[in-house]
């Protein structure tokens, strides 16, 4: 049966660092960062409809993928236990438990990180620094 894990934790805590490497040992990474990239959007938070779009994309890929036994990481950051229960329903009826990963940095440490970052790869959207402490 395939593996779904779902990264957690805030922005800056290293979430995208450890999806990249379950990724280099067979995962298919699915990631709100990236997706954003490809349709063009350089800064966070996304626009709703634009995040919207996204989310329901990755729903649907999420669902394809283990259906046809992948292993999947989702790199969001699964930061309410709301959004966490939601996902997991997503999942139900492929009988696919998520495991979640909880990435746990120090504040000062992944606010350091943002407000190091750039625009210049999809991993790396600067975040103003009210949201980030958020």
């Amino acid at each position: 049966m395939a593996r779904a894990v779902f990264m957690c934790g805030p922005a800056g805590s290293g979430k995208s660092t450890y999806a990249r490497r379950l990724e280099a040992e067979g995962f298919q990474l699915l990631s709100i960062d990236r997706e954003a990239w490809e349709r063009g959007h350089r800064a966070m938070p996304l626009p709703p409809d634009a995040e919207s779009a996204i989310v329901e994309d990755l729903r649907d890929r999420l669902l394809d993928l283990v259906r046809r036994g992948h292993d999947v990481v989702l790199d969001l950051s699964f930061w309410s236990r709301r959004m966490r229960e939601e996902w997991r329903s997503v999942l139900a009826p492929t009988r696919v438990v998520p495991e979640t990963v909880l990435v746990a940095t120090d504040p000062g440490t992944a606010l350091a990180r943002v407000e190091r970052r750039s625009a210049a790869q999809p991993d790396g959207f600067p975040l103003p620094a009210d949201v980030a402490r958020r």
